[in-house]
Parts: structure tokens; C-alpha cells; sequence
């Protein structure tokens, strides 16, 4: 079973989010209105964490994901009308760039709030779980 009672906080806090400002802001909005109800919500997180991608074992490029939260999962923001193949890809790309089990990808964009769970596929739906307490999502 995935984290629901994690993944339950950090939509209720973008919910709350977008149910104040609504649609039409650009995402950078949204990531610090975000970050103070997380922060209200007592979850630990970073904002705009770095992650190097690697290729045959070099170094390409950095990326940055929105959030770590609780270091169990990543959030990705996006403000569109409406969510897209290539959004899901990135989020997908990202989980496993960060070598997380799972992730959610959250648009403040639409009328209503879109999310999305998005899985690493190298993670069995146990190691998904979200558990403290397993060794394979533990960041240092």
C-alpha cells in the first residue's frame, strides 16, 4: 500500500492551496504558498533540491524537483490548463533520478486540482510502502 497518510497531508495542503488562490498563478507562486502549508502541516521537506543525472556514468546535467518531502517522496508543480504525457514523464524521470519509490505530481493549473502517484518502477509495492522504517527509501 502506498503512503496514504503522507500523500493524503501533501494533497490536503495543495488543495488548501488552490482552494484559496485557484488557477492562474504561475508555478513559482504555488511552490512557496506550498511550502508554508507544509511547513503549517509539521512535514519536513526541501524546496528545489538538485539531483545530478548521470549517463554511462557521467555526469550530464542537473535537474531540480520541487520538493522532497520527509525524504520518502518527491512533489512535482506544474501550473497548466491541464496535465500532459511529457508532465507525468518528467515527474516519472525524477523519481527515479532521485532514486525514490514514488512521487506525486500536483497541477495548481486547472479549474480543479489534478494529481497524480507516479512509481519507480525499480521499487516492488512493498518498498512503495512508504515505510520509515525500510532501509531502501532512507536518504542521509
Amino acid at each position: 500500500m502506498i503512503n496514504d497518510e503522507l500523500t493524503y497531508k501533501i494533497i490536503g495542503c495543495a488543495m488548501k492551496v488552490h482552494s484559496v488562490l485557484g488557477n492562474g498563478f504561475q508555478e513559482v507562486i504555488y511552490q512557496r504558498c506550498l511550502a508554508i502549508e507544509l511547513e503549517k502541516a509539521g512535514l519536513n521537506f526541501g524546496r528545489e533540491i538538485e539531483q545530478a543525472i548521470y549517463y554511462d556514468g557521467m555526469e550530464v546535467g542537473k535537474r531540480r524537483v520541487d520538493f522532497v518531502v520527509e525524504n520518502q517522496l518527491i512533489v512535482e508543480l506544474k501550473a497548466f490548463i491541464n496535465l500532459e504525457d511529457a508532465h507525468l514523464a518528467q515527474a516519472k524521470n525524477y523519481v527515479v533520478a532521485f532514486d525514490f519509490p514514488y512521487g506525486l505530481l500536483i497541477n495548481f493549473g486547472a479549474a480543479s486540482l489534478q494529481y497524480k502517484r507516479v512509481f519507480n518502477a525499480k521499487y516492488t509495492i512493498a518498498e512503495r510502502s512508504g515505510n520509515p522504517e525500510n532501509p531502501i527509501i532512507q536518504k542521509s
